[in-house]
């Protein structure tokens, strides 16, 4: 379970006491929100793109959208999202649970720069019904194959 990987993970880490599980879906922004009692903008969305052969992670604030022109300037090609399969093949996260955490070596995580704006934040853990809330400080530093900030999301009034 993807869960597992993400907990083992955090364990030589220190911080796998602060996932939270719920009897409930966290799958969406809004279902996470609800389940964790805060604004859906601070869910972290971790979202799987797919690269040539490869996957990417970009994880955005939960009330932005990517840009597919800025996404397109950034990494060189036109956006497309991992299907259910792909998700789970390449990155090892079903989609709900996608998360920067416990990944192969080869996929790549971006964070975007619309979380700054929050204190903390909260990412899936690894299941459609866990999260972990961490500062963005946080967030970089255990993110697996962390790449770098970037810049890729709707201005807030498109």
């Amino acid at each position: 379970m993807s869960i597992e990987k993400v907990r083992a993970y955090f364990e030589p880490l220190g911080i796998a006491e602060r996932i939270r599980e719920f009897d409930v879906s966290s799958a969406t922004v809004e279902l996470a929100a609800i389940a964790l009692g805060v604004d859906g903008a601070r869910i972290a969305k971790s979202m799987g793109f797919k690269i040539g052969d490869g996957a990417i992670i970009v994880v955005t604030a939960g009330d932005q959208k990517v840009n597919s022109g800025k996404y397109k300037a950034q990494f060189g090609v036109k956006a497309k999202m991992l299907t259910f399969d792909e998700a789970h093949a390449m990155i090892g996260h079903d989609p709900g649970g996608v998360c920067p955490f416990a990944l192969p070596a080869g996929v790549k995580v971006y964070l975007d720069e619309s979380m700054k704006r929050f204190p903390t934040l909260f990412p899936a853990a690894g299941s459609a019904n866990s999260a972990i809330e961490m500062t963005c400080e946080e967030l970089e530093k255990y993110s697996s194959n962390f790449v770098s900030w970037v810049d890729v999301c709707k201005p807030k009034d498109e």
